[in-house]
Parts: C-alpha cells; structure tokens; sequence
C-alpha cells in the first residue's frame, strides 16, 4: 500500500472513531444483559436443591481485595453488611449503594506492640437483641459488645481465672445466652503457643446474668457455630484436617449441650489449601450452609450433602443479607454473593 492510499480524511477518521464508540457501548450492554460475571461454581447434588437455588442462579463478587474476610453480619436496620478483614485488625463495612468503607480499625487487637502472629483482628460479628455489634477478638482474646457511643464492654475473657485461647465464632439464642468458640487460631503458635493458658480448645455458653459456663472441651478445633431454627439442635463445626466434621448437639433444658453427633465428616476431601470446616448458617428449612472445603456445602440437618457453592478458594464463613434471600459468602479476599429461594433462619 502507498503512502497516499494509506491516508485517512478527517471524515473518515470521525466515521471510524464512532463506530469504535459504538462496538464499545454495544460491548457494555452485551454485558449489563447477561448479568454479573460468575465468581464461581454452582453444583446441584440433589434435586431438593433446585427448591433452594434458582437454576439461574449466579454468583458474584461485591467485595475483593481483602485479605482474609471474615464473619460476615447484615445489619437491617442500617441495611449493610460489616465483616471482618482478620490479618488487617479492621471491620469494614458495604452498602451496595455506598460501596466498601472502614468502620473499625483495631477490631480484634489493640496492644502498642506489633503483634506476632498473622491474625490479629476480630474474626466472628453478630448483634444482640438491642442492636449491638458483638464480636470476637483474636489478639486481645476475649468477646466483646459495641456500646452506641463506640466504647468496648468487655463479654468474656477468662475461664476459671486463664485467659481464653480466641475466640472465633459466636451466636445467641433467642433468650440472650451467647454461644461461642475458642479455638487457639488467634495466638501467634496456634496451639503450640507458649501464651496459651487452657489446656482445651472449648465452646463456652455466656448466660444473660454474665455466667460463663464450658459445655465441651473435646473436640479439637472448634470453629463455626450455629443453631437449628427451633434451638433444639446446635451445629459445631471442627477446623481440623485428621477430623474434618461438621457436628450436631442436642440442647439440654438447662442450655448445656448433650452428646455429640457426626452429620457430615469431610475429612477424605484433605485439602488445606482449600480450607477446612468453619462457619455455617441456617436456612428456616432447617438446611446447613456451611463454609468448608472450597465453598459453601448445603447439608439437611441428617447431613445430606444437597449441593455447593464452589469458590476455588478456602472460605471462612457467610451470612444472610437484603430480605433474608441473599447468602452473601466469606471467600478468601473477597465478599461474594448469590440469591436464593429460600430465606435464612429469623428473616
């Protein structure tokens, strides 16, 4: 081609560079119709899930960047989401017409020392029946309550006159008794660490009156914690890869917790790289959604494994959100989404 022909008049250029601005926007709208771009896997075991998931169901990221997110709760009366960033010692919080901002920076460890292990920060949130953000701490190893004025009150710290290993999940019944877990993640050697001052890992009951009682002490590491609809049933789940089980406890008159049962043992999927058994919620069927594995693993309470959520990456926890249909997921870096059929537990 010569010089000449290759040139290109000023009306040319401008007939070109629209017909490029047209590809463009017909590109976004292409786009914007077919929706959110899949940030993930659905797999559909059984046909009971199909009650449960719409088939064109999707899941999308809202959130990512982070570094381990963590406990996610959705606050209705303000209608946003607060979750945990553990390695960063922070609280954010999302509103889909806001996007992502800080809401509490420390969260979980408040020394002047830097601190020695990769997980300082709060893990677990929830609210108690006043509104009040409650939350674990993992370097400062107690429980504590958000008072409306921002000042901590401390929950929990000791049993017995030692210091609790830290505190990773937590969840009330309906009159006000708090259930959490304490496993030893938070300390800098996990259980190896010189500074832990129980020997068990525990899942403790706090009674309305302030009473902390321990209700089990053998099971290994125990994380995710949750309650049946009825209150009947309290699901704990093991962080542990030689016993990677989600376990079923029936609740005593007296709010202590009879034996134990195996719904759902994981432990032949050995995946570290993948995760573990963690935090869980309930749907008012009854239904288990439980962060494992690479996802989130709907169980029935008889442990029947109905289908996933597939994330490809380790996932800590997740939690219902909007009217109670969204199940927003704790993966990895990022805070993901996906709307249901069904509703969560209380909504």
């Amino acid at each position: 081609m010569t010089r000449r022909m290759a040139q290109i008049t000023p009306a040319a250029h401008l007939v070109l560079v629209a017909c490029g601005m047209m590809a463009v926007l017909g590109s976004v709208a292409a786009r914007e119709k077919a929706g959110p771009v899949p940030a993930g896997r659905i797999v559909r075991l059984d046909p009971r899930f199909d009650g449960l998931v719409p088939r064109d169901a999707v899941l999308e990221t809202v959130v990512d960047g982070r570094m381990w997110v963590e406990g996610p709760v959705w606050d209705r009366r303000g209608g946003f989401m607060l979750f945990s960033d553990v390695p960063a010692n922070s609280i954010f919080r999302w509103k889909e017409a806001d996007g992502l901002s800080l809401f509490l920076k420390p969260s979980g460890y408040s020394g002047s020392r830097p601190f020695a292990g990769r997980e300082p920060g709060s893990n677990g949130l929830t609210f108690d029946s006043e509104g009040r953000l409650v939350f674990c701490q993992h370097g400062d190893r107690r429980v504590v309550r958000r008072e409306r004025d921002g000042r901590l009150t401390v929950l929990a710290d000791r049993y017995e006159g030692k210091r609790l290993n830290s505190p990773n999940d937590l969840v009330y019944d309906s009159k006000g008794n708090l259930y959490f877990t304490d496993p030893p993640f938070g300390l800098p050697n996990a259980f190896e660490d010189p500074g832990k001052e129980l020997p068990w890992q525990g899942v403790y009951r706090l009674s309305k009156d302030g009473r902390l009682e321990l209700l089990i002490r053998d099971v290994r590491a125990p994380n995710g914690v949750a309650f049946s609809p009825d209150e009947a049933t309290l699901y704990i789940s093991n962080a542990d890869l030689s016993r990677a089980v989600w376990l079923a406890y029936g609740l005593e008159a007296d709010g202590g917790l009879g034996p134990g049962r195996v719904i759902f043992d994981a432990t032949s999927w050995g995946k570290k790289d993948l995760g573990v058994p963690d935090g869980m919620k309930v749907d008012r069927g009854g239904n288990l959604f439980a962060a494992g594995p690479g996802g989130i693993h709907v169980l029935t309470p008889r442990g029947e494994h109905l289908g996933s959520f597939e994330t490809g990456v380790p996932t800590g926890n997740c939690a219902w959100g909007g009217d109670g249909s969204d199940l927003y997921i704790a993966a990895n870096t990022a805070l993901r989404r996906v709307r249901l059929t069904t509703k969560g537990a209380g909504f």
